[in-house]
């Protein structure tokens, strides 16, 4: 007699992951329900992309209208420039309601039943939930795991949500500190040293590693520190580890050498912003009871698949997805993520191309990438035998950004001339974090540089930095 269950899919976690998941379920008609133990919409909605763009956005109004010599090249004057704080951080809270109640009414639009509550593998097929009027349990044929991250908080920092928080905390924009300090060069790190520098504090730029922007390509975080860092006289400190962070006032932070452990500078500053990356939060979901055996620092073992995997072996029926798997920490793969488990739920199985998802920081101007560095690309190339070459196109040389005035920039191919095919992409400029899309598409078509080289772009835009640099790549061999 074959088992009834009550639903066909479960999903824990109503995220951008969850959701998608959600959404591309009832499209294949799967009877679905979707688990949330906080709010609606996960952290991208309510303390990460959402509310962070929106606060971009504001102070980035802000800094372009303070920029007199721009505005002046132009014809433009523009007299004193002022700005409301809880204004600001008001609009980021409306828009994240809006996000938040579109993303709950469309779950409701199509009949996916929400259960609010903290949800725990009792079985691969099973979770138990407890909810307000007490526990639950359900059942369903598949169930997809996407509980998300949290923001990592290193030994030694201390935070208490006021002068010492993370980008949780810092997207309400509660205050305007005159200094803070900012531990992390990450995209983070970066976004929020635009948007508290916009608005007239002093920011001090604390990494652990040699440089800057360790994990974008080597001559775009080049080119990148000159105007986002240098040019608007941010203080760094790099191969400096933030060994104790202590709210207060003022904040205290000691800061270790990276190399010989020893603390080489205490700062005094008014407030310290912990950008330091985010850990999967896969704690209390019982999957102990399974014998699932979490990878450092909480990820959960999947297959290609996406199938939770136990000692080599994937549980049937049990699927994770997002932050939690740790294969890029970005809203939009967990989306993909999402559908492609469903995917293959509903026998039509399917992979992700992880190589071929774009990211950006939202920066002004923006940082964009897709695939690998060139450093990776060499390192790739040298171990399997292909030659690697990069091309570069410039914002300044472009029409369209000559007449935004924004030409501080520039685009990176890396590519293998031998057959042409794109390894990375990367660019630094006005609208970048849109720009990259074609990029990144290309990619996953396996479309060639010379075959992009041929490809129309409009004119004058800016998307003509692209067909620069494709042409350039063409004209070194590749693909021919």
């Amino acid at each position: 007699m074959a088992q009834t269950f009550d639903y066909d899919l479960v999903i824990v976690g109503a995220g951008v992951g969850g959701h998608g998941a959600a959404l591309h379920a009832v499209a294949c008609g799967l009877k679905t329900a979707i688990v949330e133990a906080a709010e609606m919409g996960g952290t991208c909605v309510n303390r990460g992309c959402i509310p962070s763009k929106a606060l971009l956005a504001a102070s980035g109004k802000v800094r372009e209208l303070r920029d007199a010599g721009h505005l002046g090249a132009m014809g433009i004057q523009v007299g004193g420039v002022a700005f409301d704080r809880q204004a600001i951080a008001d609009h980021a809270s409306s828009v994240v309601t809006k996000q938040r109640d579109g993303l709950t009414n469309s779950l409701k639009r199509l009949g996916v039943e929400v259960i609010h509550g903290w949800a725990r593998v009792a079985d691969s097929q099973k979770l138990s939930i407890t909810t307000a009027e007490g526990e639950k349990t359900v059942t369903a044929k598949d169930v997809i795991l996407a509980p998300g991250s949290v923001p990592f908080v290193p030994p030694g920092a201390e935070v208490d949500g006021k002068t010492v928080f993370t980008s949780d905390h810092a997207v309400s924009l509660e205050s305007l500190p005159p200094w803070i300090a900012i531990v992390g060069s990450g995209y983070i790190g970066l976004e929020f040293a635009d948007v508290y520098s916009a608005l007239g504090c002093e920011i001090t730029l604390i990494e652990g590693l040699d440089q800057l922007m360790p994990t974008f390509d080597p001559d775009i975080a080049k080119v990148a520190q000159r105007t986002l860092v240098q040019a608007r006289d941010i203080e760094t400190r790099t191969g400096v580890f933030a060994k104790s962070v202590t709210p207060g006032s003022p904040v205290t932070i000691e800061l270790m050498d990276a190399k010989t452990k020893e603390v080489v500078e205490v700062l005094e500053v008014d407030a310290c912003l912990i950008a330091t990356g985010r850990v999967p939060a896969t704690k209390d979901m019982g999957l102990e009871t399974l014998g699932i055996e979490l990878q450092r620092p909480g990820f959960i073992p999947v297959d290609d698949h996406l199938a939770v995997v136990k000692d080599g072996q994937a549980i049937p029926h049990l699927w994770a997805i997002g932050d939690a798997t740790g294969k890029m920490m970005l809203a939009h793969t967990a989306s993909a993520q999402g559908m492609a488990v469903v995917e293959t739920i509903c026998g039509r199985p399917r992979t992700i191309n992880y190589n071929a998802i774009p990211a950006a920081a939202f920066t002004h101007p923006e940082v964009s990438f897709v695939g690998m560095t060139e450093p990776a690309a060499k390192q790739k190339g040298a171990d399997e035998g292909f030659e690697v070459q990069s091309v570069r196109a410039y914002f300044k040389g472009n029409a369209k950004a000559i007449a935004e005035g924004e030409t501080e920039g520039l685009a990176k191919v890396i590519f293998r001339p031998d057959n042409g095919e794109i390894l990375g992409v990367h660019i630094f400029g006005l609208h970048a974090a849109d720009l990259i899309q074609e990029a990144a598409n290309a990619m996953a078509q396996g479309t060639t540089v010379r075959d992009l080289a041929f490809s129309v772009h409009t004119h004058p835009t800016l998307c003509e930095v692209l067909d620069d640099a494709f042409k350039r790549a063409a004209g070194a061999g590749g693909g021919h």
